[in-house]
């Protein structure tokens, strides 16, 4: 039963199906045929995840972000970047970081960050003469960023599979996100002083940076704002998602002024149309995972690997090549379901918070987000700023550095998460 769906889905991603449709054909086909499961019981498995409670933050955190981005915000998020980072060496690269770090705050979704980021921030640097492929590459690696700042959609999904807190995975995501800005940040301070990037010529004053910061403070405090809600236990995830659309609407009617009718209506339907994307993802992972649960696949594979690896430094490194090889052909919603339930179970048989380890996948199939042949990010990038894929991953190299170095302080200092 698990072969037959695993050939039938892909061979359905071979034929560019979307992925929502091949695991619900794969899925479909092997529980019924092969399985002898009544139909009726197959649709019951593709309704039962939707009906979760904790599953309602992600369509809201969705629409807060869209609220929030759409409007004056990201000009006051970047004119804070600016202020901040603007004047040194490869200072626009590190604007772009930045704002993908504080944007990442309030969105949750590196897609949605890499669109509404690169469409103003590359044709800018491409203007003060930074090469194209250079301002592509660093639109698609920070986008990433907003995968581990709260509000997370990955480590909600994560939780979703795993029975982990929400809050606490927020809370363990926040030094490897933080992390990666830096070491991004690093890369283009680098590049910037070995390339002879332009640098700004805005004279910096303590004055121009406290008003750029008050101007974006109400973004800047919205995954504080999150956090402290959740881990003092006065809301649940799916509540604080609904507080933040409320917020979001207050910050845009009564800070910024800015929301028209045209706008409200755009955040709703750009959100149902990504909710129901994600959500049928979602729908047809349920019935894989009862196939794979029918065949007691994921128990059987954490006994093997236990078995044949022996020392869990190997059986953590073993994940995360296979993460980074699964990352590279699908996208982080499906990866994280798909790959959940069997890498628990392992993580289980090891000994491995499984906080740490919900951080560790998001930060490896993050990377595949902008790792050909098939990075969101690195496409959306592309299609942005008009270069060859080709010539933007080479630009990528230091960036993917930063991002395994990263990745092996998530993977096997327990401390860097779990705190």
């Amino acid at each position: 039963m698990t072969l037959m769906m695993i050939l039938v889905f892909g061979a359905l991603l071979i034929l560019a199906l979307p992925v929502g449709y091949a695991l619900l054909i794969g899925s479909g086909l092997a529980a019924i045929t092969a399985g002898g499961m009544p139909s009726v019981a197959a649709v019951v498995k593709i309704f039962q995840p939707t009906q979760s409670f904790p599953l309602l933050a992600i369509p809201f955190f969705m629409l807060s972000g869209n609220l929030m981005m759409g409007g004056t915000l990201g000009k006051r998020l970047i004119d804070f970047a600016t202020s901040l980072v603007g004047r040194f060496h490869g200072g626009l690269g590190q604007v772009t970081v930045v704002g993908s770090t504080v944007f990442g705050g309030v969105s949750g979704s590196a897609v949605a960050e890499a669109s509404a980021l690169g469409s103003m921030l590359i044709p800018w640097q491409k203007r003060e003469g930074y090469p194209g492929a250079f301002a592509a590459a660093a639109t698609a690696s920070s986008s990433v960023i907003a995968g581990l700042i709260p509000p997370s959609i990955p480590l909600i999904l994560y939780a979703a599979v795993s029975n982990e807190s929400i809050g606490a995975l927020f809370l363990a995501g926040v030094i490897p996100g933080l992390a990666l800005c830096a070491g991004f940040m690093l890369t283009c301070y680098l590049s910037g002083r070995l390339r002879g990037f332009k640098r700004l010529a805005d004279v910096f004053t303590w004055r121009g940076l406290a008003k750029a910061t008050l101007l974006a403070a109400p973004a800047l405090a919205m995954p504080a704002f999150i956090v402290i809600l959740l881990r003092a236990g006065i809301a649940t995830p799916t509540e604080v998602s609904v507080i933040a659309v409320a917020y979001g609407l207050l910050v845009s009617m009564l800070v910024y002024r800015d929301l028209s009718w045209k706008r409200f209506y755009d955040a709703l339907v750009h959100t149902a149309v990504t909710t129901g994307v994600v959500m049928l993802v979602i729908a047809a992972s349920n019935l894989v995972g009862y196939v794979l649960t029918v065949e007691s696949v994921p128990t059987t594979v954490a006994q093997w690997t236990v078995r044949t690896l022996e020392s869990p430094v190997m059986v953590i490194l073993m994940l995360n090549l296979i993460m980074l090889v699964v990352g590279m052909f699908l996208d982080l919603p499906a990866a994280i379901l798909l790959l959940g339930p069997t890498f628990v179970a392992i993580g289980n048989a090891i000994g491995l918070d499984l906080v740490q380890l919900g951080i560790m996948m998001a930060v490896n199939l993050s990377i595949g987000l902008f790792t050909p042949p098939v990075g969101t990010t690195l496409f959306i990038a592309a299609a942005i700023s008009r270069e060859k894929v080709g010539a933007i991953v080479k630009e990528l190299w230091p960036f993917y550095l930063v991002a395994i170095t990263v990745l092996g302080l998530v993977s096997f200092v327990p401390a860097f998460t779990v705190y």
